[in-house]
């Protein structure tokens, strides 16, 4: 889907391409990429590098096109292992001509544009609005690692009351998440500074860029923090799962030792020798006393050793 968005003033769509216009392209077809490779003569692979969703950040020049990868945050609708992850979002100029692809429908590209609106003011020039998306993608960095504290806070909740394997399951498809929040947030880190030296920026960018800074380095400080949170608690469950199993395994350990001797006691006086009971009348009640007996003893010294 492609739409057209003037550059400056408010933000509004406009019919068709002009000069110095926005083209927001998402979730394209074959056919869009096509159109945009004809109408602008933009090299193919740009498209086949946007689409690979393990593309790391970064920017490159060819034939007077530059291109810039930026890892924006998206959540997957569909159950999935990692219910958090990152994918690219490309943007592409050349003189007159600014285009963003991103092959996934994102909640930062429709708040970008809805933000733009309020502000009333649109974009000075493409640095502005590159840097601009810097900044947006960092502040929804931040919201979805809120969202990731909020279900690591549930799954703990809920593993208070007992542990059970869907809620460990759902902390490490969090630190999955968390995982590639982190890279991605460092990939954008390194591309700023790159483009800082790369682009032509002015006094309002500079402006700009350090309202960026601040914003990745706090998602990045809270990425750490949520990361070393959530392995501080898989390590905990993890040491109460081994210390409830060895308590069980203790537990039948015990029991089938006091079990040994009765069994034991009732073997020897079964076997078909001379024992000195066989006519007796209170031979079995002589064993029984004995197996108790002994049993209670074994009881008593376990539960001493504190091993029952």
């Amino acid at each position: 889907m492609k739409t057209y968005w003037n550059f400056s003033g408010n933000l509004k769509t406009i019919p068709e391409w002009e000069p110095n216009c926005w083209i927001q392209v998402t979730c394209p077809t074959e056919e869009d990429q096509r159109m945009l490779e004809e109408q602008f003569n933009i090299p193919d692979y740009f498209f086949t590098d946007i689409s690979d969703t393990d593309e790391r950040a970064r920017y490159e020049y060819d034939d007077g096109w530059m291109l810039i990868i930026l890892r924006i945050p998206y959540v997957k609708e569909i159950r999935s292992r990692t219910p958090y992850t990152t994918v690219p979002l490309g943007i592409i100029h050349k003189r007159d001509v600014t285009i963003t692809v991103c092959f996934y429908e994102t909640n930062m590209m429709l708040d970008f544009v809805s933000y733009q609106q309020k502000r009333n003011e649109g974009f000075t020039d493409f640095v502005d609005m590159t840097f601009r998306l810097f900044l947006s993608s960092a502040v929804w960095y931040l919201k979805r690692l809120k969202q990731i504290n909020a279900l690591i806070e549930k799954a703990k909740h809920n593993l208070d009351h007992g542990v059970n394997n869907e809620s460990l399951i759902g902390l490490s498809r969090l630190q999955d998440s968390l995982t590639y929040f982190n890279t991605s947030i460092r990939g954008n880190d390194n591309l700023l500074q790159k483009l800082k030296f790369k682009l032509q920026v002015d006094e309002l960018d500079d402006d700009l860029i350090e309202d960026v800074n601040i914003e990745m380095s706090q998602a990045k400080e809270l990425t750490n923090i949520y990361s070393d949170i959530l392995e501080s608690t898989m390590d905990t469950y993890s040491s109460i799962i081994n210390n409830n199993m060895n308590t069980v395994m203790r537990t039948l350990t015990s029991v089938s030792i006091i079990m040994m001797f009765p069994t034991l006691i009732a073997s020897l006086f079964g076997m078909n020798l001379v024992n000195g009971m066989e006519s007796s009348r209170f031979g079995f009640l002589v064993a029984l006393v004995i197996s108790i007996v002994v049993s209670g003893v074994t009881w008593g010294i376990l539960r001493y050793k504190r091993l029952l």
